[in-house]
């Protein structure tokens, strides 16, 4: 993949920062102010993901994922971003079998058994999502732990968590 130059770099870290600051309108102004060839970079599209998730705009999330599949298929976030975009479209059997389907990809990523455990929880499937639970707290500890706390997608097995 083709880098960014230094310009372009600062822009993107200035979105990142607005991003965290919670000002979305400004992160996507530095995104905007790039120039065409950095628009479709898998960095900026990452950020460009976020921005419109955190502002819950999934058709738009789903184009960006689309995108980001296209160009940097090797990259976890590309298969998250597609799944977690799916589920919240009401997809989630869909963002299940998406996601399930590259695992083997990505043996040492955390996120994807721990999404692949929301899934199957909200699809029912509770052993299931057990198991893969205890496989991304295995990869990612104790804060990946925590976060299940605070999961609704996970609320059915916060009681197992204390023993996970």
């Amino acid at each position: 993949m083709r880098s960014l130059q230094q310009s372009a770099l600062v822009r993107l870290e200035a979105a990142k920062g607005w991003y965290l600051l919670g000002n979305l309108r400004e992160a996507n102004r530095e995104l905007d102010a790039l120039p065409a060839t950095a628009q479709t970079h898998a960095d900026v599209l990452e950020v460009r993901f976020a921005i419109y998730a955190k502002a819950q705009h999934w058709p738009v999330c789903m184009e960006i994922s689309a995108a980001m599949l296209e160009l940097a298929p090797e990259r976890p976030t590309s298969w998250l971003n597609s799944a977690f975009t799916l589920h919240r479209l009401k997809q989630t059997e869909s963002a299940w079998a998406s996601l399930r389907n590259v695992a083997d990809r990505f043996p040492r990523v955390p996120s994807i058994p721990y999404h692949l455990a929301c899934y199957a929880c909200c699809l029912g499937r509770l052993n299931e999502s057990r198991e893969l639970l205890e496989e991304a707290i295995k990869l990612g500890g104790t804060p990946l732990r925590e976060q299940a706390l605070q999961e609704c997608d996970l609320k059915p097995l916060w009681s197992a968590l204390t023993g996970i």
